[in-house]
């Protein structure tokens, strides 16, 4: 009987863990200052299955052909922000991103980590497409380098950092 416990809780912990939230830990860069490397986040998974990515949400992503270099066969997840959606074109002039030819009002964005002039020739996403890009756009592997993401690429929505304690709290 023991036994059909432990294995009902697991069945219920990888249910949980494939379709309702997960513990995400940062690694790297990327998202300074609004995540630190070693921030675990709480994370949902099904809001991208019902309903569409809203922009500036912080997502978790895969990129197309990334897999972890010890498991060859488990994708390789990032940390990001959405910023463009399907059937807008986007665009950087001056480090200053353009959704249809309008400036995007970026208050997360921190001075430190965005010195470097940044450019992108438009790009039209398709209507499964969006554009991610990283709030430390001087040091980010995202969408200016791997191209538009299919929206299926999207695992699951970033909802609050649990640790460490003196940085808990939502993610806007």
């Amino acid at each position: 009987m023991d036994e059909l416990w432990l294995i009902a809780a697991l069945v219920l912990a990888l249910a949980v863990r494939t379709w309702v939230a997960e513990l995400i830990r940062v690694k790297g860069k990327s998202m300074a200052s609004t995540l630190h490397n070693g921030d675990i986040l709480g994370t949902t998974r099904f809001d991208y299955r019902t309903k569409p990515p809203q922009r500036q949400n912080v997502v978790i992503c895969y990129y197309p052909g990334r897999y972890l270099r010890r498991c060859r066969h488990v994708r390789q997840c990032f940390v990001k922000r959405v910023i463009g959606l399907p059937g807008e074109t986007v665009e950087l002039r001056e480090s200053v991103v353009y959704i249809n030819g309008h400036p995007l009002s970026e208050p997360y964005l921190d001075p430190t980590h965005n010195r470097r002039s940044h450019h992108l020739e438009p790009v039209t996403l398709a209507e499964d497409e969006v554009f991610v890009l990283g709030d430390n756009r001087d040091n980010s592997n995202d969408s200016r380098r791997v191209g538009p993401l299919k929206r299926t690429m999207l695992r699951g929505h970033v909802r609050c950092v649990l640790w460490p304690p003196r940085r808990w709290g939502r993610v806007n």
